[in-house]
């Protein structure tokens, strides 16, 4: 994993697939989890789906340690704020003068498990998908180049945030400022924290439109790579096969919610 990916390399077969088979894998994925109905879809496909996907990736540790860190927090929030103060509804708790609802906690549980679901699916692409692959994958079948710098920069936009934080952070300390401690104390260090970030964020925009532009981003016509894709007559039909299971978790979802 690096400080502008978070790719891990490992010797497993989805590492191995061409970039838009991946793709293709992460849209099924995503589209099954948030157009079956009911509740547990979400979770289902999460279980079913994306956790064995990870696990034969051989990168299901840090796969479940970054979706626990960020689902964990939406969970306990959502479910508490919808749970207590849900207008109306069943109460199934008594806290006090607050009660837990049976309809905001089935709520909570959709708006989790689809939050779960998506981020899932792009936690898995970005663990397993070299970001530069995916790029010249996307520019090779004529996508064009906005879109393919639009999905660059989204798998890289955490990653390179977190890298210039902690690098904002350790440089805060060597200079002596406080940054662990009360609540107080905290807030009083976000400021010397921020702005470096905001600047330092602003600044890394203009570089990378220079380094764009010094490597002919704009420039017309075909362009050669150093990096070969692998891609065979399997993994064409494959993703095929992906793009027509998405219409028919779509058409699914259609006909059981009616």
């Amino acid at each position: 994993m690096s400080a502008f990916s978070l790719y891990v390399d490992r010797n497993s077969g989805l590492n191995r697939l061409n970039p838009l088979t991946m793709l293709a894998l992460i849209g099924f994925c995503l589209v099954a989890g948030l157009a079956l109905p009911g509740a547990w879809a979400p979770y289902a496909v999460f279980l079913l789906a994306i956790l064995p996907l990870a696990a034969g990736g051989r990168v299901l540790r840090p796969f479940l340690s970054a979706a626990l860190k960020i689902v964990l927090p939406f969970a306990v929030s959502v479910t508490l704020i919808q749970g207590l103060f849900w207008t109306g509804g069943t109460p199934i708790v008594h806290l006090g003068p607050l009660s837990l609802k049976r309809e905001g906690l089935i709520f909570a549980a959709q708006s989790t498990g689809r939050i779960l679901a998506v981020l899932g699916s792009f936690l898995l692409l970005a663990l397993t998908t070299r970001t530069d692959a995916l790029m010249i994958a996307l520019a090779q079948h004529g996508a064009p180049k906005s879109l393919t710098y639009i999905v660059l920069a989204t798998l890289q936009i955490a990653p390179r945030f977190q890298a210039k934080a902690n690098t904002i952070l350790d440089a805060q300390r060597a200079r002596g400022l406080e940054v662990e401690g009360g609540i107080g104390r905290r807030v009083r260090a976000l400021i010397p924290l921020t702005i470096p970030l905001v600047l330092g964020s602003i600044v890394d925009i203009e570089e990378r439109a220079i380094a764009l532009e010094a490597r002919a981003f704009s420039r017309s016509g075909p362009k050669t790579s150093l990096l070969v894709l692998r891609d065979s007559h399997m993994q064409r039909i494959g993703r095929w096969v992906l793009v027509g299971g998405m219409i028919a978790a779509v058409i699914l979802g259609i006909v059981l919610r009616r």
